[in-house]
């Protein structure tokens, strides 16, 4: 129970590659992966962990295996927020930068296909902005998967 079966640093080492990874994967999956879960979405994310989970502990089924896995990967979370908010260029890389998808109206369908956004999210977001198509001014898919609407003033 308390026992390691594995030195520490390796836990640490497994913890912080199967980490990094799943986030390069995340990253190159899309923003709409992360923005808006659908079941689809959320069934991919339990299957991942479950996959990763052996990868992580490298058989090692202890207590403190457990707790210095969990300890490394709260560790690289508080890391990557540190150096995000340092570093515009990380900050861009990790996290993605807003991308235009429309304006006065219109929606650009190259820039909405490589989004791999449909018509009926950008419709559910004109509508949740209460902002009917000609009186919109832009549209911009956000970092983390959300569509923000901007309103013309008139």
């Amino acid at each position: 129970m308390f026992g390691l079966d594995l030195p520490w640093w390796e836990l640490i080492a497994r913890g912080a590659i199967v980490y990094c990874a799943l986030l390069i994967m995340m990253r190159l999956s899309g923003r709409r992966t992360v923005g808006q879960f659908t079941p689809f979405d959320l069934l991919v994310v339990m299957l991942l962990s479950e996959a990763v989970s052996n990868s992580m502990t490298g058989g090692d089924e202890s207590l403190f295996g457990g707790l210095i896995i969990a300890g490394t990967l709260v560790a690289l979370t508080v890391l990557f927020a540190f150096l995000t908010s340092r570093s515009r260029k990380l900050e861009e890389l990790i996290e993605g930068s807003p991308v235009l998808i429309g304006r006065d109206g219109v929606f650009f369908e190259k820039v909405m296909k490589r989004c791999r956004l449909s018509e009926s999210d950008v419709e559910e977001a004109l509508r949740e902005a209460d902002c009917p198509r000609p009186k919109m001014k832009c549209a911009f898919l956000e970092a983390d998967g959300r569509i923000s609407i901007m309103r013309n003033p008139q």
